[in-house]
């Protein structure tokens, strides 16, 4: 069993995340899910991530990192898209980190740090023809972080959509999710 603190994307927190969040949870897993927009959902990304511009995203991030504030030390850290921001911080600098789960994104290494710790494993996952992911430098970021390190693995999926992952929304694609959520579980377990 594992504890997970998953963070969502710039849509906030929305019916697929919390769907996500209970497959792991039948699994046997510990989830916290907090909601670093304060109860707010956004029926488009555009509107989430304006939403975002407009508090900050160092705002967006602080609620993160406070999220854990009471929690233990093992911790894996995982997020959807925006939610990678807070996820990739806290494993990469959070002492005692489990792993870590990047979905739809990943930033460079050296943002949080000199580089991944050793002893924690990650995996990144996306979708090939992703423009969010690919043009906008994450994919770059998760090879260079798979290249830094034997504990981190790259998974893409056939498809252009960002957030593939989220079963509320149009983007979802199903054959991706289960795939994702099996590796996700092997992961875990």
């Amino acid at each position: 069993m594992a504890e997970v603190v998953l963070f969502h994307h710039a849509q906030g927190l929305t019916a697929g995340v919390r769907e996500f969040a209970d497959e792991l949870r039948r699994a046997g897993h510990v989830v916290h899910l907090p909601d670093l927009y304060e109860g707010q959902t956004f029926a488009t990304l555009d509107e989430g991530i304006g939403y975002a511009k407009r508090t900050g995203f160092g705002t967006v991030l602080e609620r993160g990192l406070a999220a854990v504030d009471g929690l233990g030390d093992a911790l894996v850290y995982a997020g959807f898209s925006l939610g990678v921001m807070p996820a990739q911080r806290l494993a990469q600098t959070r002492a005692g980190a489990r792993g870590a789960l990047f979905f739809h994104s990943c930033l460079p290494v050296s943002e949080f740090g000199d580089g991944w710790p050793a002893g924690v494993p990650v995996q990144v996952h996306g979708m090939d023809g992703d423009s969010l992911f690919v043009d906008d430098g994450d994919l770059d970021a998760a090879r260079e972080l798979t290249g830094t390190t034997e504990e981190a693995e790259l998974f893409l999926y056939p498809g252009k959509e960002h957030l593939f992952a989220d079963s509320s929304l149009e983007s979802h694609d199903r054959a991706a999710t289960a795939l994702l959520t099996r590796r996700v579980l092997e992961f875990l377990g």
